[in-house]
C-alpha cells in the first residue's frame, strides 16, 4: 500500500557555475522537477523545492586558469546567470542558492568531521598525476595526451572527447600538464575514502528489494553497480578551490566535489528554514524526490545514501530518483566544450515571452526513458501545430464567440444534450490520465493528456457549430459556449504545471480565482455572469526566418568547431632539390577573369606572363568574384602540360592556399612585381 506522506523535499542536481544551462539540463532536470512541484501545490501539498549551483570542482578552475581570473569571479559570474535564467523560465525553486555559501561550508565540513570521527573513512595512498614544474599534483582534467583508442593528441586524462572513451590518466600516451606542458609524473598521495562496499548489502535491500517501481533506466543502472561490487571512493583531493578537509595534516586537499555537492542539498534547505529543516530531512512522513540526469543516477542511488547511512542521525533517503536520459541537438550530442547547445539566457534573449514555448517542446519530447533530439524544425512544428492550432485556437475562439454573441458575459448553461455530457466525459476521462501520469513521473504523458482536453474543446465546437445554432437557438447557443468556457477553465489548471505563464493569462482572461487540482472536471469553474476579460491569443506562428536565425546560430558553431579543431595535412614525402627546381614558378598579372559558363566552379584567367599571354582555368570561382581579380597578380606554374577543362585549354595552375575552414586563398606577391618573374 502506497505510504501517504505529510511533506515532500524536491531537489535538484546542482548545475556546474562554469558555464550557462543549456536545454539538455532542462530536459533533464529543472523543467520536470518543476512540472512535478507545481503539480504538488495545486494539490495543496506541503512542497519544498530546493535548487543551487555546485561551485566547486576541477571544472570551475578550469575556466577560471582559461580566463585569467579566479575561480570565485567565475562562480559569482555563473551562478547569476543560472539563478536568473532559470528564474525567467519559470522554474519556481523555494530557494536557489550557492555551494561557495558559508552555510554550506559549515554543513559539508561538519559532515565530513562526523564521519570521520565515527571511523567511516579508509585511508589509501596512490599514485597521481604531479606536475614538477608547477609544483602541484593534477587532476585527470589538467592531464592532456594522445588517446590510446583514436590517436587523439588532446585527450584529456578522465575522457578522450574525440572518440567518447572513457580513459585514466595512466591510458595516455606521452601525457602532460596542461598547465606548464611539463610531462606528467606519478607522485604517492594519501586520501580518505568511503568504503562503498560496507553498504552494499543495506543499499542492495533498500534499492533491489524495496524500490522495485523505479524507472527501469534507475534501477537498472543500480543493480548492474550492486551486482558489479561497490569499492571505496575517494572522498579527498588536491586541490586548492573547495571545502577544505577539516582535519590537521590535510593542507592542501578538499572534499571531493561528488561528496561536497550533494550535501548541498541539507545546507540550502537549513538556508531557507534554519529553524524547521530537518523536519524535511529526518522526519520519516517527508518524501524525498531527487531529479537528476542519467550521469547522477549512481551518486543520488548509491553514493550519497550511502554517505546518509553512514552519517545516521536519522536521516532519510530519497523515495524516488526519476532520472531521464540524455537530449541531443539535432543530431549531435550537447557539448558545453563545443558550444553545441542552445543556451538558455541566450533562448530567452533571442524569443522573448516564449518562455512556455520552450517548456512545452522540453515536455512533449523529453528522454524519459531513452536519449531523444532536440532540433529546430520539430520546434517550430509543435508550437505551429499544437499550441496555435489545437490550443490557442480552441480557447481563442470560445472566448471571441462569447464576446461576440454575449458581450463577454459569461452565458447560463440549459438542458444538457448527449453531446455536451460526451465532451465533459471526455475531459474527465483526459484529466484522470494525467493525474495518474503526474503521480508517477510520466511527464510526456501528462502533457499529452492535458492536450487531450484541448482536443475535446476543439471536437466539441466542431460538433455544435455555435456560429450556426446561434441564428436560430440562442438558448443552445448559451449552453454550447458556457461548456466551452468550463473546458476553457479546466484547461487552465490542467496546464499549469507545464505552461504556468499562459495559463496565467487564461486564468486572468476567464476571472478564474480557484486553481486548486481538485476541482479539475467540475463545470461551474467559471460562474454565470462573470464578464470575460479582452480575448489574447495566447500563442503566435513562429515563422520559417526565425528558426533558420537559431539553425544558422548552430551552423556557424558547427563551421567554428571545425576550425579550431584543423590540422595541417601531413607533410609529403621529400623529393630531390633538382626536381623541385624543374618547376616553373612565376608571377603574372589577371588582365580578364570570367567564369567558365555551366562551370559553377572554374573560372577562365588570362594572364600577362611578361612573354606571351596565357590561359589558365582555376576552381576558385566560389571564393572570388571574377571582375575583383582583374589588375591582381597571381602566382602560378608556368611549365605544366596543356590541360583542356570544360573545352578550354589551361596553360599551368595558378598557386592557392586552402584555409582551416575550407576557403580557398590565391597567392600573390607581398610587392608589385614584373609580370613573368620567376619564384625561387
Amino acid at each position: 500500500m502506497e505510504k501517504n506522506f505529510k511533506r515532500t523535499l524536491i531537489t535538484t542536481a546542482l548545475p556546474y557555475a562554469n558555464g550557462p544551462v543549456h536545454i539538455g539540463h532542462l530536459a533533464g532536470v529543472y523543467v520536470p522537477a518543476d512540472i512535478y512541484a507545481r503539480f504538488l501545490r495545486l494539490k495543496g501539498k506541503d512542497v519544498v523545492m530546493i535548487g543551487g549551483s555546485d561551485e566547486h570542482g576541477v571544472p570551475i578552475t578550469l575556466r577560471a586558469r582559461k580566463e585569467g581570473v579566479t575561480s570565485q569571479e567565475i562562480v559569482d559570474r555563473y551562478h547569476a546567470i543560472i539563478k536568473d535564467s532559470l528564474e525567467e523560465l519559470g522554474v519556481s525553486f523555494d530557494i536557489y542558492s550557492r555551494t561557495t555559501s558559508r552555510i554550506h561550508h559549515d554543513t559539508a565540513s561538519e559532515f565530513f568531521r562526523r564521519l570521520y570521527d565515527k571511523g567511516e573513512f579508509t585511508v589509501q595512498t596512490a599514485l597521481q598525476p604531479y606536475d614538477e614544474k608547477g609544483g602541484e599534483f593534477l587532476a585527470d582534467r589538467y592531464v592532456i595526451g594522445t588517446c590510446p583508442k583514436c590517436g587523439n593528441e588532446r585527450a584529456y586524462g578522465d575522457q578522450c572527447e574525440a572518440c567518447g572513451s572513457s580513459l585514466n590518466v595512466t591510458d595516455l600516451i606521452n601525457p602532460c600538464s596542461a598547465l606548464t606542458g611539463e610531462p606528467v609524473k606519478m607522485r604517492e598521495t594519501t586520501h580518505w575514502y568511503l568504503p562503498l562496499d560496507r553498504w552494499e548489502n543495506k543499499l542492495r535491500e533498500w534499492i533491489l528489494d524495496g524500490h522495485k517501481e523505479w524507472k527501469t533506466n534507475v534501477y537498472g543502472q543500480c543493480k548492474s553497480w550492486l551486482d558489479g561490487g561497490l569499492q571505496p571512493r575517494a572522498v579527498s583531493r588536491d586541490l586548492n578551490w573547495g571545502v577544505p578537509v577539516p582535519v590537521e595534516g590535510a593542507e592542501g586537499k578538499v572534499l571531493y566535489v561528488w561528496f561536497d555537492a550533494p550535501i548541498g542539498y541539507i545546507s540550502n534547505t537549513k538556508e531557507l528554514m534554519p529553524d524547521s529543516w530537518e523536519r524535511y530531512w529526518k522526519d520519516p512522513e517527508t518524501r524525498i524526490i531527487n531529479f537528476i540526469g542519467k550521469d547522477n543516477i549512481v551518486f543520488h542511488c548509491i553514493v550519497f545514501p550511502a554517505m546518509l547511512m553512514a552519517y545516521g542521525d536519522n536521516f532519510q533517503l530519497p523515495d524516488n530518483v526519476p532520472a531521464n536520459e540524455f537530449l541531443n541537438l539535432e543530431g549531435d550530442k550537447i557539448s558545453t566544450s563545443r558550444n553545441w547547445a542552445v543556451w538558455l539566457h541566450e533562448y530567452l534573449k533571442d524569443m522573448p515571452g516564449k518562455q512556455d514555448v520552450l517548456r512545452y517542446v522540453l515536455t512533449a519530447n523529453a528522454p524519459e526513458t531513452k536519449d531523444n533530439d532536440f532540433t529546430w524544425a520539430d520546434f517550430q512544428a509543435r508550437n505551429n501545430n499544437e499550441l496555435v492550432a489545437i490550443l490557442g485556437n480552441f480557447v481563442n475562439r470560445a472566448l471571441v464567440l462569447t464576446h461576440k454573441f454575449f458581450g463577454g458575459v459569461v452565458p447560463a448553461a440549459g438542458e444538457l444534450t448527449d453531446t455536451d455530457r460526451q465532451a465533459i466525459e471526455d475531459m474527465k476521462g483526459a484529466i484522470k490520465a494525467e493525474t495518474e501520469a503526474l503521480d508517477t513521473f510520466h511527464f510526456r504523458e501528462a502533457l499529452k493528456q492535458a492536450m487531450e482536453i484541448a482536443r475535446v474543446g476543439n471536437r466539441y465546437l466542431q460538433e455544435t457549430e455555435p456560429w450556426r445554432v446561434v441564428k436560430t437557438d440562442m438558448a443552445r447557443t448559451e449552453t454550447i459556449l458556457n461548456v466551452a468556457l468550463q473546458i476553457c477553465a479546466n484547461i487552465a489548471i490542467a496546464f499549469e504545471p507545464f505552461i504556468p505563464f499562459t495559463t496565467a493569462r487564461l486564468a486572468e482572461m476567464l476571472h478564474l480565482n480557484d486553481m486548486r487540482w481538485d476541482k479539475l472536471g467540475e463545470t461551474d469553474l467559471v460562474s454565470i455572469g462573470t464578464e470575460l476579460g479582452k480575448p489574447e491569443l495566447l500563442f503566435e506562428k513562429i515563422e520559417d526566418s526565425t528558426i533558420q536565425a537559431q539553425v544558422q546560430k548552430l551552423l556557424d558553431t558547427k563551421k567554428a568547431n571545425e576550425i579550431a579543431a584543423w590540422k595541417p595535412e601531413p607533410q609529403a614525402e621529400d623529393v630531390d632539390f633538382d626536381t623541385f627546381c624543374r618547376s616553373d614558378l612565376r608571377v603574372g598579372t589577371v588582365l580578364e577573369c570570367t567564369k567558365v559558363p555551366k562551370a559553377d566552379k572554374l573560372l577562365r584567367f588570362l594572364i600577362d606572363d611578361g612573354m606571351e599571354k596565357r590561359t589558365i582555368v582555376s576552381g576558385i570561382a566560389k571564393y572570388y568574384n571574377p571582375e575583383d581579380l582583374v589588375g591582381k597578380q597571381v602566382c602560378f606554374i608556368a611549365n605544366l602540360p596543356v590541360r583542356k577543362l570544360k573545352g578550354i585549354e589551361s596553360q599551368g595552375m595558378i598557386l592557392s592556399a586552402e584555409n582551416s575552414d575550407g576557403s580557398i586563398v590565391l597567392l600573390t606577391p607581398s610587392a608589385q612585381v614584373a609580370p613573368g618573374s620567376k619564384i625561387g
